[in-house]
């Protein structure tokens, strides 16, 4: 079993190009969602960019600081910082024009969701964790930058409502090491993963798929 985890590693890591380009598009999709939620509760400028950087990079965060990836990684990596920089400038600019799209704070969530539950479970597999932990590794870092921007906002966390959401997460994640254990080029079991996460949430979206919530009976 231990050399089959082994191969699974070894076959699946996207190449650096397109590693880079995942991080990238998550850490934009999370900055602009996080922007996008500032603005809604009327936050000042330095309030929305405090919310944009935290939402950006919290889930990373969190992930790295959990496997001893220290310093982490947006702290060695300036690409990381222009990226949320620029994502921050374009949503001040663009917002006007967002309004016209339906509900695009959770578009990009979405988006922002799918790359980065690939990227996280990747760090796993490069820690030479195992599956479970790394599609748990995957969760927390698509999740937890959603958790950060959402507890600052004074919400409950999306994470924690009865919205698909985490689960979707581990779905993409179970899904690209089903692909990796079949030998399938990396990029591509990477790319469908993420439209797997992506499609689902989108279709929670659309139709308001959602698990049951508990509720305790009145004393």
């Amino acid at each position: 079993a231990q050399n089959y985890f082994n191969t699974f590693r070894a076959n699946s890591g996207p190449d650096v190009l397109f590693r880079e380009i995942m991080e990238m598009l998550g850490t934009a999709s999370f900055a602009i969602s996080g922007a996008l939620a500032a603005m809604n509760k009327r936050l000042d400028i330095f309030g929305v960019l405090v919310i944009t950087f935290a939402t950006a990079v919290g889930g990373g965060t969190i992930r790295d600081v959990m496997i001893g990836n220290t310093p982490v990684s947006w702290l060695k990596d300036r690409q990381a910082i222009t990226v949320i920089f620029v994502s921050y400038l374009l949503t001040l600019v663009l917002r006007p024009y967002l309004r016209h799209f339906n509900r695009p704070l959770a578009v990009f969530d979405a988006v922002g969701l799918g790359f980065a539950t690939i990227v996280g479970l990747q760090k796993g597999l490069e820690a030479q964790l195992g599956p479970a932990i790394c599609v748990t590794l995957g969760m927390v870092s698509g999740c937890f930058g959603g958790v950060v921007r959402d507890v600052l906002l004074n919400e409950i966390p999306l994470i924690f409502r009865k919205d698909i959401y985490a689960s979707a997460s581990m779905l993409g994640g179970v899904l690209y090491l089903v692909f990796a254990g079949w030998d399938m080029f990396a990029p591509l079991a990477a790319t469908l993963s993420i439209f797997s996460v992506v499609g689902l949430r989108l279709a929670v979206l659309r139709y308001g798929w959602e698990f049951p919530g508990i509720r305790v009976p009145d004393q």
